[in-house]
């Protein structure tokens, strides 16, 4: 039988080295908003309970959430609008969020839409009259919805670094999809495109005090038909058309890597 003095040196040397164990730090949180492209649309591997959503584990946000360490939770939605980033996504913020990604505005713009109409033969389409609404939304009516929503996410995330992330361009000047029909100055139009909604979203985001992660010259040569190709072309099912495949969700990844310090 152990005595008195013998039970409470080990009840000491017990609490000791309890006390001598280091806590463990809670893992910085990353909050992860945006449309298909911040979701992984594309990827063709989606997490069951994400839905409509399309949430993928091999989206940029899970890539840089595990080589960071963060806890992640990524509320990204296939089809979302700046508006329902406003309405269904800021939940998760609050002055704890170490990181914040943002990827919105594409389909604000309408590119769903557009791609569609442009990549109809020149007699069924008119590709010039759609890339020509976009562009008119992009420079009067974006911009101010993105001013509100990047005000809105710093009056939560009080503390993150917020990078807003955006589009590459689509095309490489080679159509190499049977079922699509997009001439050379359809393609160079819908590229211009996305660079000016590029350059709004930058505007916007330096305006906030936010990291732009640009990635038009990442994916030079890696856009639909390129070698290796980043971005899908017409795919089956269509949903996972002209956005980036795993590859290319590994090359944003990259990007982003580089402003998570």
């Amino acid at each position: 039988m152990k005595t008195i003095a013998g039970l409470i040196g080990a009840a000491v040397l017990g609490t000791a080295l309890l006390t001598s164990v280091p806590a463990h730090a809670a893992a910085p949180v990353y909050v992860a908003l945006g449309d298909s492209y911040a979701s992984g649309v594309g990827t063709r591997t989606y997490i069951p309970d994400s839905g409509s959503c399309q949430r993928s584990t091999k989206s940029y946000p899970y890539l840089d959430a595990a080589r960071v360490g963060a806890a992640l939770t990524s509320v990204a939605c296939s089809g979302a609008r700046v508006a329902d980033v406003t309405a269904n996504q800021l939940g998760p913020l609050n002055s704890g969020v170490k990181w914040v990604t943002l990827q919105v505005g594409g389909n604000d713009a309408g590119f769903s839409s557009v791609i569609t109409e442009c990549a109809k033969p020149s007699w069924l389409g008119n590709c010039t009259a759609a890339v020509t609404t976009a562009q008119a939304t992009i420079n009067n009516t974006i911009p101010g919805r993105l001013n509100t929503l990047y005000a809105t996410v710093r009056s939560r995330a009080t503390t993150a670094k917020v990078i807003v992330v955006g589009y590459p361009r689509l095309f490489n000047g080679t159509d190499c999809n049977a079922a699509t029909f997009f001439s050379p100055d359809e393609m160079t139009k819908l590229n211009a495109t996305a660079d000016l909604l590029n350059s709004k979203i930058a505007a916007a985001a330096s305006a906030a005090g936010y990291s732009f992660v640009n990635p038009t010259a990442s994916f030079v040569g890696h856009a639909v038909c390129g070698s290796p190709e980043w971005i899908n072309g017409l795919s089956n099912p269509v949903s996972e058309s002209y956005h980036p495949n795993t590859t290319g969700q590994a090359g944003f990844a990259n990007l982003v890597d580089d402003h998570l310090t």
